[in-house]
């Protein structure tokens, strides 16, 4: 579930997709809970790479504003 936050969180930064073939021809999701550990393995092998070969590409740019950063990073109880 994790890479799927990230690709959407990438995409939600830099207003660009990540291109997604061989991921979606898997036709597998964290979702599909019926799926064997094998297949899942492979989907989360396959995304990783697809968001890191996208990434490699070309270098991107982020602005970040004041409003991004929160004062407090940890907070012990």
């Amino acid at each position: 579930m994790l890479f799927i936050h990230v690709r959407k969180y990438y995409e939600t930064i830099t207003n660009e997709e990540i291109p997604t073939e061989r991921y979606n021809t898997l036709h597998i999701s964290p979702v599909h809970i019926h799926k064997n550990k094998k297949s899942h393995k492979e989907a989360i092998l396959v995304l990783g790479q697809e968001i890191v070969d996208h990434i490699n590409k070309k270098p991107v740019a982020i602005n970040f504003s004041q409003e991004m950063v929160t004062p407090e990073i940890a907070v012990e109880n």
